[in-house]
């Protein structure tokens, strides 16, 4: 296994040798203060550009009780704004994804807004003093577009996505992840776990060869992970001896070659994992997104859903099942995995625990909470 970490050392000589402390992977208080430190100024992923490709499509996501839509203007340009009616607060757009017409109209007094978030029709207006149209538009939110991929934030504070993402850009750029169009749709799977326990599992290489055979058989020993300031990187190259599991097997036998890929990237599969709660998986036939989304202190809904490059070979249709296949079970094995963790952390024997120096995404991931939040220093509450 190799590993590299680029963080600087941290203030404390010894709690670099130790994990998060159990307690605050289920208490109330600190849930309360993440949210406050690390989500309002995280940059959370909305959609890619081409789930909204025609003028009107818009796409929702929501977190912590803030609803945001991306929409596409008649200028055909993207924008984000706050889900909100600037006449009684009154949410505007209902479904996930979708088409509003030329109008974002309010479903309670119909206040009607352009798609660029101007305020442009209100019902009875000259029963309003003083109404200042140009100062009711919807309240936008900073937004960037990176690799095709729309990102927001609440509030200003870390980096931009490129800066962020910088240490791997070059690898990202071979997979012209502009061009991605949607496979399916979003998906949501609920976990009784916090959210760090999905981000820690995520990151942690020495698992893979303990719980998950299937990956083991199609890289063997071969798993390397690497932790940059805010992105951590794992990967695995599928080796040619063949896996004794038909879908492994057979994904290993029909992954076609793809042009657009370089010859040391057409058997790799690479995973990013972007701070606090965003990661990518990489694979040559489709890209996945994964965000974390914390709903409460112990409850996380995993939000999903996979892109890939049109390709109507038959190789690729039964390639792109199979990883569906294979990955299905990985979920699976997580699954049960963080849910063990999850419960652990209650036990009044465990304070925090020691890592391994391999374990440098884990050791990357604990010195940034402990620097955004310091409580994070104590072993208990």
């Amino acid at each position: 296994m190799s590993a590299a970490i680029q963080s600087p050392r941290p203030s404390h000589p010894d709690e670099d040798d130790f994990g998060l402390p159990g307690w605050i992977y289920h208490d109330p208080d600190f849930f309360e203060l993440e949210k406050r430190a690390i989500f309002r100024t995280s940059w959370q992923l909305v959609c890619h550009s081409n789930d909204i490709p025609e003028v009107g499509d818009y796409h929702r996501f929501d977190l912590f009780g803030e609803s945001v839509v991306t929409v596409r203007g008649k200028d055909r340009q993207l924008r984000s704004f706050h889900n909100v009616c600037r006449h009684r607060a009154s949410r505007l757009l209902d479904a996930q994804k979708g088409n509003c017409g030329h109008l974002i109209a309010c479903p309670y007094h119909h206040w009607s807004y352009s798609l660029e978030g101007k305020l442009v029709g209100v019902p009875q207006r000259t029963s309003f003093n003083g109404l200042d149209m140009e100062s009711r538009g919807l309240v936008a939110l900073e937004q960037e577009i990176f690799l095709g991929f729309v990102f927001i934030r609440f509030e200003p504070g870390l980096p931009s996505v490129r800066e962020m993402a910088e240490p791997y850009t070059h690898e990202l750029a071979a997979y012209r992840m502009e061009e991605l169009v949607p496979q399916g749709r979003v998906t949501l799977r609920p976990r009784q776990v916090n959210w760090k326990n999905v981000a820690d599992n995520y990151s942690d290489g020495m698992h893979i060869p303990v719980a998950h055979p299937g990956l083991t058989r199609l890289f063997g020993r071969s798993y390397a992970i690497e932790a940059k300031d805010w992105i951590d990187k794992m990967s695995g190259t599928l080796q040619d001896q063949i896996s004794s599991n038909w879908s492994e097997r057979l994904y290993q036998r029909l992954l076609p070659q793809v042009a657009h890929l370089p010859a040391e990237r057409q058997r790799l599969w690479t995973y990013f994992k972007l701070w606090p709660n965003v990661a990518f998986d990489i694979y040559p036939d489709q890209i996945d997104f994964m965000q974390f989304i914390p709903v409460s202190p112990t409850e996380t809904l995993i939000r999903e859903i996979a892109y890939v490059h049109p390709d109507s070979r038959r190789e690729m249709r039964a390639a792109r099942y199979l990883n569906w296949r294979i990955n299905r079970q990985v979920n699976v094995e997580d699954k049960t995995l963080i849910e063990r963790v999850q419960a652990g952390m209650a036990s009044s024997s465990y304070t925090v625990g020691p890592l391994s120096e391999n374990e440098v995404c884990l050791r990357s991931f604990a010195r940034r909470m402990r620097r955004t939040i310091p409580e994070s220093r104590k072993p208990t509450k």
